[in-house]
């Protein structure tokens, strides 16, 4: 039989290799900030208030501003050690009940040169986005009648 202190000792540095791989954050160096669309059964100030809530609940941002004449909403950085993060959205009526929305979330890494961007968020982190504003709209909504 094996020596049970090698299979004990096998099985623990498996155990740390994997529990280690799990804290592992994957990032991109990107040159331009990654861009995901979405439309919505409603009006586009409904969605720009419902854009504008769901940056700033989050803190996806600093000084989140609604700018009807461009029909978009923004964020100034905001900045945690050595990263700052800035979003961006813009609505577009495509007819009497649908809105298109683009949203942009931009985070940058600082280096030695400056700062980098980086992709951090997936898809699946965009998605769960706009299902957060999808609820928002209905509560914009709810809010009108």
């Amino acid at each position: 039989m094996k020596n049970p202190k090698i299979i004990f000792l096998y099985y623990f540095f498996i155990v740390i290799f994997l529990f280690s791989c799990g804290f592992i954050t994957e990032t991109t160096v990107i040159d331009t900030p990654d861009e995901y669309r979405r439309t919505y059964e409603a009006k586009e100030e409904i969605v720009l208030r419902a854009i504008a809530r769901v940056f700033q609940e989050r803190q996806m941002g600093l000084n989140v501003t609604i700018n009807r004449k461009d029909r978009t909403v923004a964020t100034d950085y905001l900045t945690r050690d050595d990263w700052r993060t800035k979003s961006f959205a813009r609505v577009k009526q495509i007819d009497w009940k649908e809105t298109e929305t683009v949203i942009s979330i931009i985070t940058e890494k600082k280096t030695k040169t400056g700062w980098q961007m980086v992709r951090l968020l997936k898809k699946e982190q965009y998605a769960n986005v706009f299902s957060e504003i999808e609820l928002r709209i209905y509560e914009e909504m709810a809010k009108i009648e």
